[in-house]
């Protein structure tokens, strides 16, 4: 359908859509349109369509989708000062770090400043430290991207290095994000941008979350940190900063708070992304190494032979796998096996460890990080299969160099790259 807004308005617009401008002169997050220049508008997302010169536009509209027009810009002023804070910088490259509560939009603030600093022809980088709502890279990574030409959504960037962690939740691996965002720092330094813009996730309200906002300021060191405000929400984590330089910003008045159900689903069209054109590829176990693999133990030692056969005895059959982890013995059985739950805690008092029990095929859908014998970082996979028998492991990845290291994370996904829970403890 064709729409025409005048100058002044803005026109919002809800995904997922399409939306082209067929005449006029309008603008999205800094970035000038014109000319039936189309831009696509995800589900869970808003673009706000600034309308400079009266503009007419070709609309398609998906399912849920909606566009409304509103009066004035959305952009607030003070995004406009925050840009002018980074025009003659003292030092090159020029850090901000940008910091902010879930749905203040801080995604669409990196993007304003990127597309802001590419008018002025810049380098710029953008580094993507956000793992339940990654933009450039896949979910569950940090990673980063040289942006070469204005966007309206940093999803359609293509990362050039991703770290994998392994979580969706920063709370659950502070240590490992803050060391994956450090070295990609390094590494995109060393590529001598003019700019680096450093997005996070949401977490910033109590005790924990002040205290890693700060550690990463700390370890990323900007030259100056970025402050979404909505309310009160960020007043910990100011005073925390105290002398650090820091500018407080608007959230912008059109800005649409997401559910969680919709934040998953956008991150499912992380997964879809990256693994478009997967196919299922077998990989003999004694090619890998295993990380992180705390869940099945596949690369530790099953102990002792005499220990894994007096384990077998009391358990009174010999499983498909069986490892004796750190704090835990992991067991996996076969689909329609059983074992006696007096034989299990048999084993619990003589190793003083828990023993978890699993099922062969529970651990398929689990998502996977590919690296080649270097460790460079060659995208994700999932798990399809474990043949203990053959010990082969199958992966559904895009992915077709030779991969040496895989590390293992803590979500799964269906056939359908939809997340699901995660395997139960079955005497839990």
């Amino acid at each position: 359908m064709n729409r025409t807004v005048e100058s002044g308005k803005t026109l919002l617009v809800d995904g997922p859509a399409s939306v082209s401008v067929v005449s006029g002169k309008v603008e999205v997050f800094g970035f000038i349109l014109r000319n039936m220049r189309r831009a696509v508008v995800r589900e869970g997302k808003r673009l706000p369509f600034a309308v400079k010169e009266t503009a007419t536009f070709d609309i398609s509209l998906g399912e849920s989708a909606k566009a409304e027009e509103v009066d004035g810009d959305t952009i607030p002023s003070s995004w406009i000062k925050a840009y002018e804070q980074m025009l003659n910088p003292q030092v090159k490259p020029f850090t901000a770090m940008v910091v902010g509560a879930v749905d203040s939009g801080k995604t669409s603030f990196c993007t304003f400043l990127i597309n802001k600093l590419l008018s002025g022809g810049q380098k710029v980088a953008i580094l993507d430290g956000d793992l339940g709502q990654s933009d450039v890279g896949p979910p569950c990574t940090v990673s980063y991207a040289f942006v070469t030409k204005p966007v309206t959504d940093l999803f359609n960037l293509q990362a050039r290095n991703a770290f994998f962690v392994g979580f969706t939740s920063p709370s659950r691996a502070i240590n490992k994000l803050a060391e994956g965002l450090t070295s990609l720092k390094q590494e995109i330094l060393s590529n001598n941008p003019d700019f680096l813009i450093i997005n996070t996730d949401g977490w910033v309200e109590g005790e924990d979350a002040v205290n890693y906002k700060f550690q990463l300021v700390e370890k990323l060191n900007p030259d100056i940190v970025f402050c979404i405000q909505q309310k009160d929400e960020m007043a910990s984590l100011l005073n925390t900063f105290g002398k650090i330089k820091k500018l407080v910003v608007d959230s912008p008045s059109a800005i649409r708070e997401r559910s969680r159900e919709k934040r998953r689903s956008l991150r499912e069209l992380g997964y879809i992304k990256y693994l478009r054109n997967a196919k299922v590829r077998s990989i003999p176990l004694s090619w890998l190494k295993i990380e992180e693999d705390e869940l099945i133990g596949l690369s530790r030692n099953r102990g002792s032979r005499k220990q894994a056969n007096r384990i077998y005895e009391l358990l009174g059959m010999k499983p498909l796998h069986f490892a004796e982890l750190q704090d835990k013995i992991c067991i996996v059985i076969g689909r329609r096996r059983w074992i006696s739950p007096d034989n299990i805690k048999k084993v619990e008092e003589i190793t003083k460890k828990k023993a978890v029990v699993v099922r062969k095929g529970e651990e398929e859908g689990l998502l996977l990080a590919l690296y080649d014998a270097e460790r460079k970082f060659l995208g994700i996979g999932s798990l399809r299969e474990i043949g203990y028998e053959r010990k082969v492991m199958k992966v559904y990845t895009p992915v077709s160099n030779k991969i040496s290291i895989v590390t293992i994370g803590r979500v799964k996904l269906d056939e359908n790259l939809k997340e699901t829970p995660i395997f139960t403890e079955e005497n839990e």
